[in-house]
């Protein structure tokens, strides 16, 4: 089987690559990295660690790469003989695959007229959904009936932790022991796509909302809090008992929200939330938090890990989310200047003040409760700075 991803970065090598190439799939990597490409044409192979107290290295075998930028030309003719097409670019750089990906569909159509599954496996909601329409934009009215016909494109939750890597190997990558990919079965085209590692569902949000309000959510904790108090690492801030405990209350609001939205469990969530915070407690997958926390304003976005789930909270319970606000209040206070979203988010505020620059950046009214929570946070956090 002939698997085709794009992207050849840490998450896209230590996370799909690797559980394509344990189900049995030749994997070719699209990147523009020329030195990755070359590593993987040379050596054919490469290993993943499994971190943790035991480590265990997975050895990932039968991959190739080529250059999408140089030789867009191979790369489509080998995307229009794959059997399955998976993503993992950055919500960013999706439209900039669309083109090479439509050029391979059209060509497809004239060869191989067979189903065809394409799962952008992006930290957002809605990856392939938003694929599909930039490369929609690149076909003709028949191609387009055509790819209704033939072509899905099911939405994917996907979740592991791959930290900065310090190893100074080019291809190795190491990630925490912990996976989910969650796929939509309802849009796919043909037969399931056999990936080990794969859970298909048939109501996927859920699961996406799970993972955004209790991952990325969790996640940020410990870096906007972390950056705000001095740490370096995830790992520093996991051990100050404050965080510890804005951490607990900010899962618990986002658990009261999913537990009313979706009819989680209660007991099996907090199980869940748990087990998300000891991952977040490895020492061996401890990122920076400068690197967690980069683009802040997206993070504040109205749809995103802290926004949303706060407002849903005030919608449903009619309490104040004291722990959400307090997080997004350290995003305000965020300051990193090798983070263009970081510089861009402080000159809004100096420009704007920050509830204004609040309300721009998350599209909240002037009237919402939930501003009113996050200044209250904000005065206090910015008193306790100045003391």
């Amino acid at each position: 089987m002939q698997a085709v991803h794009f992207g050849a970065g840490n998450i896209g090598r230590g996370f799909i690559g690797l559980l394509l190439s344990q189900s049995g799939y030749h994997t070719l990597f699209l990147d523009v990295n020329e030195s990755v490409i070359n590593a993987l044409n040379e050596h054919k192979e490469y290993e993943v660690t499994l971190t943790g107290e035991k480590k265990e290295v997975l050895r990932v075998r039968d991959v190739s790469g080529i250059n999408s930028l140089t030789n867009a030309e191979e790369a489509a003719e080998f995307l229009s003989r794959a059997d399955l097409v998976t993503a993992a670019v950055g919500p960013k750089v999706l439209p900039a695959i669309a083109g090479l990906l439509a050029e391979g569909l059209k060509r497809r159509f004239q060869n191989r007229p067979e189903p065809l599954n394409v799962i952008a496996c992006e930290n957002m909601i809605g990856g392939s959904s938003m694929l599909k329409e930039h490369v929609y934009q690149h076909l003709s009215a028949e191609e387009k009936r055509l790819a209704d016909e033939l072509i899905g494109f099911p939405d994917a939750a996907v979740d592991r932790i791959v930290p900065d890597q310090r190893s100074g190997d080019l291809l190795g990558v190491a990630v925490e022991p912990y996976f989910e990919w969650v796929v939509e079965r309802p849009a796919i085209k043909g037969d399931p796509p056999p990936v080990n590692g794969i859970t298909y569902v048939d109501e996927l949000e859920p699961y996406i909302e799970r993972k955004l309000f209790t991952v990325n959510t969790g996640h940020a904790v410990p870096a906007y809090l972390g950056r705000y108090k001095g740490y370096q690492t995830i790992n520093e801030a996991m051990d100050d008992e404050e965080i510890e405990r804005v951490l607990q209350g900010a899962l618990e609001e986002t658990g009261e929200v999913l537990v009313q939205m979706h009819r989680f469990n209660p007991s099996l969530h907090k199980e869940y939330t748990q087990k998300i915070i000891e991952r977040f407690r490895n020492p061996y997958v401890s990122d920076f938090v400068t690197r967690v926390g980069r683009g802040p304003i997206r993070k504040l976005g109205s749809n995103d890990r802290l926004v949303r789930p706060a407002s849903l909270y005030m919608q449903l319970t009619g309490k104040e989310p004291v722990n959400l606000a307090t997080v997004i209040a350290a995003v305000l206070l965020y300051e990193n200047d090798e983070d263009d979203e970081a510089r861009e988010l402080q000159k809004q505020i100096d420009e704007q003040g920050y509830e204004s620059a609040f309300r721009h950046i998350s599209g909240l009214p002037e009237n919402d409760p939930l501003v009113g929570a996050v200044m209250k946070q904000l005065d206090t956090m910015k008193k306790q700075r100045l003391s």
